[in-house]
C-alpha cells in the first residue's frame, strides 16, 4: 500500500461567541481535514485546527507523502521534519496552541492511522496497542458568552447550543447563570464532571461561581476551574484557597513553570496544564519544579496519537495524572480522542471537549452521541468514520465565505469591545 493523493480541506463550523482570556471566539471556528487516498482506493481522515499557515504546511507535505507506505511513520515523520524546515516553534501565550509542525504531523499521523485500520480491518486503538476501556469520559465544558449562536445558526435554529446559552455576559456575575448552563448540559449529555473556562472576570465573581457549582452539584460532581494562565501567583494562591475543598483540579491558573510550582507549593490541590507543559522539551523543567500534578494532552499539540502514548508513560513513570485538552472540533477529532483514550491504561482524569458547543458535521450519519458523558469507542476498522462530502462541500463554502484566515480572539472581542486588548497577566 502507498499513499496516491492527499486532500486538504479547509472548513468552517458555526462556533458560539464564547469568550476566554484572550477575547472572544469568532462566528466561525476554522478546521482542516486531511484525507490520504492509498493505491487501492481506501481513505484515512485527519483534523487539526484551520489557519492559512498550516494548511500551506499541509499543502507543503502532500509532496513528501504521496508514493510513500502509510505504515512508515517514523520515516514519515523524520522526513516531514527536515523537508518542511519548520524550526522550533514556540507555543506562544494565547489559550490556543497555533504550533503549525505539530499540528500537521497530528494530521498526518491520525490519517495514516485510520488508513492502515481500514486495510487491515481493526480499530485504530488496536494498532496503538488494544483498548483498555470501552467507553472514553468527558466532561462538561461551561463558558461565559455573549448572546447568540455562531456563524449563520442563532439559537432559534441551534437547539443544540440553546440549552446551555445562561451564563451570558449579561448575567456573568450571576453565579446562577453559570449554574443554569450546567444543569442543561450534563442532562443533555449525561457528563459527570464540570469545567468553567475563566480568566475572563475578576477572580472573586469566578470562584463565587465554582462555589455555586459545588452547593448545586455537590461533591460527587468533580470540578475544575481553568483561568487560562491569566492571573498572578498571589491571585492564584488566593482563589486557589478559597476553591481547596471543592475542585478537582486547578488548571493553568498563573504562567510559567516556576510560577505554576509556586502556586503548587502553596495550596493542597492539584495543578493541571496544557499552557506551561505542552512538549516533550518542557517535561525536565516539569519534573524539576513539580510545576503541576496533571497534564492535558492533546493529540494535536504532542504531534499524534503515538506521541501522546509515549507522554501517558512519562506520566506514569512520575506519577503525573493524565487527561486531554480540547479545541472546538469535528467528530474526526473526537474519534481520534476516543480510540486514543481507549489505548491510554492512565487516562485518569475525564477528557474536555468543546463538542457540545458546535452542531455541524463532516462525517456520516451526524454527529457522535454522548452516553452517560461518554462517547463509546467503535471497533470498525481505523477510526469508524467516513466522510459526508455533502457536508464537507457546504462547509468548505462557509469557510471561502466567511473570510477568516487564522483564529484571532483578540480582534473579535475588539468588535464589541474597541480598545480591548489581550494582556497576558491580569489580576
Amino acid at each position: 500500500m502507498h499513499i496516491a493523493d492527499m486532500h486538504i480541506t479547509p472548513v468552517a463550523i458555526s462556533d458560539p461567541p464564547l469568550l476566554n482570556a484572550a477575547g472572544l471566539h469568532a462566528p466561525y471556528a476554522l478546521r482542516l481535514i486531511v484525507e490520504l487516498v492509498s493505491d487501492d482506493g481506501i481513505y484515512g481522515l485527519g483534523e487539526i485546527p484551520g489557519s492559512v499557515e498550516s494548511e500551506a504546511a499541509l499543502i507543503a507535505a502532500r509532496d513528501v507523502l504521496v508514493g510513500r507506505d502509510p505504515f512508515q511513520l517514523n520515516t514519515l515523520e523524520s522526513t516531514l521534519r527536515s523537508q518542511l524546515g519548520i524550526g522550533e516553534e514556540q507555543r506562544g501565550d494565547t489559550p490556543w496552541d497555533d504550533r503549525v509542525f505539530m499540528h500537521t504531523l497530528s494530521a498526518v499521523e491520525v490519517a495514516c492511522l485510520d488508513l492502515m485500520g481500514k486495510a487491515l480491518g481493526r480499530p485504530v486503538c488496536d494498532l496503538l496497542g488494544g483498548r483498555v476501556r470501552d467507553r472514553v469520559p468527558f466532561a462538561a465544558y461551561l463558558f461565559y458568552k455573549y448572546e447568540g449562536g455562531g456563524g449563520a445558526l442563532g439559537f432559534a435554529t441551534d437547539p443544540q447550543a440553546a440549552g446551555w446559552a445562561a451564563a451570558r455576559q449579561a448575567a456573568a456575575l450571576d453565579p446562577a447563570a453559570v449554574v443554569a448552563q450546567a444543569q442543561a448540559m450534563c442532562a443533555e449529555y449525561g457528563f459527570k464532571s464540570i469545567k468553567l473556562k475563566g480568566g475572563v472576570f475578576e477572580p472573586d465573581a469566578e470562584v463565587a461561581a465554582m462555589q455555586a457549582l459545588y452547593e448545586a452539584f455537590g461533591p460527587e460532581v468533580p470540578l475544575r476551574h481553568d483561568p487560562n494562565a491569566i492571573w498572578r501567583v498571589e491571585t492564584a494562591i488566593r482563589a486557589g484557597k478559597q476553591m481547596e475543598n471543592i475542585l478537582e483540579y486547578f488548571e493553568d491558573p498563573t504562567r510559567g513553570q516556576e510560577n505554576m510550582a509556586s502556586v503548587a507549593r502553596a495550596l493542597d490541590l492539584p495543578l493541571a496544564t496544557n499552557m506551561c507543559t505542552t512538549s516533550f522539551a518542557d517535561l525536565p523543567g516539569s519534573l524539576r519544579l513539580g510545576s503541576e500534578s496533571i497534564i492535558l494532552s492533546d493529540h494535536h499539540l504532542w504531534g499524534g496519537l503515538r506521541n501522546s502514548l509515549a507522554l501517558a508513560r512519562i506520566c506514569q513513570t512520575f506519577g503525573r495524572g493524565l487527561s486531554m485538552h480540547s479545541n472546538s472540533h469535528l467528530g474526526i477529532s473526537l474519534a481520534a480522542m476516543a480510540h486514543l483514550g481507549a489505548a491510554v491504561p492512565n487516562l485518569t482524569y475525564a477528557c474536555d471537549t468543546h463538542y457540545p458547543w458546535q452542531c455541524e458535521e463532516v462525517i456520516e450519519g451526524g454527529r457522535i452521541d454522548f452516553e452517560e458523558g461518554a462517547v463509546a469507542v467503535s471497533g470498525e476498522p481505523g477510526l469508524g468514520i467516513s466522510l459526508d462530502r455533502a457536508q464537507l462541500a457546504r462547509l468548505h463554502e462557509q469557510y471561502l465565505a466567511c473570510g477568516l484566515q487564522r483564529r484571532d480572539d483578540e480582534a473579535e472581542m475588539q468588535k464589541v469591545n474597541p480598545g480591548w486588548t489581550f494582556r497576558s497577566t491580569l489580576w
